[in-house]
């Protein structure tokens, strides 16, 4: 077989679609990979540019594919699209990536380390808990509206409306809606605990982070928003502009 000089991989949970281009410029291989197959495959190869579309995954691919030797570029799924010749299939998808690899106008996305992956999750894992925080004290409120108790907004007034449902003394509030109302109450108060214990981490992480302090100096940008966008980035060259 040709050697592979250019591969474009259609990434998936279990089953891959592969379309490998030789060095004349023609497809010379074609083929699906089960996942247990991948690394055993691509570490048989010598060095290649290797284009992946960068959705859910492609990160830990581009990592694990450099650690054989390949060159990884990551490439914006708009960015794909353009080249897809026929119906969208796996193989289509995957033959579209390799052409899209090698434009000389194509601009890539920046391959995120563990590390930075990690706290993306922690980011994401504190955005579902003020979600939820938020939902649950708009329920809070909206049910307490109901018998007239309403108080100012903000989480200090949530929990003034906390003690009134945990005020049994207070006949405003009927037992049943009261024992119901605990309920979300429970969840609220675990949902405020669990958010201040992220906090310490995302502390910990951005004073480790040069980049992320170097973004804290920026006026009205915090450790929170510093190590967001520290770990969202990895190459911040990759932007023509500051915006």
């Amino acid at each position: 077989m040709e050697t592979l000089s250019v591969i474009g991989p259609d990434i998936a949970k279990n089953v891959f679609q592969v379309h490998g281009v030789g060095e004349a410029g023609v497809a010379v291989e074609r083929r699906v990979l089960r996942r247990s197959q991948m690394m055993a495959w691509f570490g048989a190869l010598d060095p290649c540019l290797i284009g992946i579309e960068a959705c859910a995954t492609a990160h830990y691919w581009a990592r694990e594919l450099r650690s054989l030797g390949h060159e990884v570029c990551l490439i914006p799924p708009q960015y794909v699209k353009p080249y897809v010749k026929r119906n969208k299939t796996d193989a289509a998808d995957a033959e579209a990536v390799a052409e899209a690899v090698t434009r000389p106008s194509m601009r890539f996305v920046g391959i995120k380390s563990k590390d930075q992956q990690a706290m993306l999750v922690l980011h994401r894992s504190r955005d579902l808990l003020v979600r939820q925080r938020t939902m649950l004290s708009n329920a809070l409120r909206g049910h307490m509206a109901e018998f007239g108790i309403v108080e100012k907004l903000g989480l200090a007034g949530t929990m003034r409306l906390a003690d009134v449902v945990g005020d049994r003394e207070d006949a405003r509030l009927p037992d049943l809606a009261r024992d119901a109302l605990a309920l979300i109450i429970e969840q609220l108060r675990a949902a405020i605990e669990r958010i201040a214990a992220v906090k310490p981490e995302i502390m910990r992480w951005h004073k480790g982070n040069p980049v992320s302090q170097l973004l804290a100096g920026i006026p009205d940008i915090g450790p929170v928003t510093a190590t967001a966008i520290a770990a969202t980035v990895p190459d911040a060259s990759a932007f023509q502009s500051g915006r």
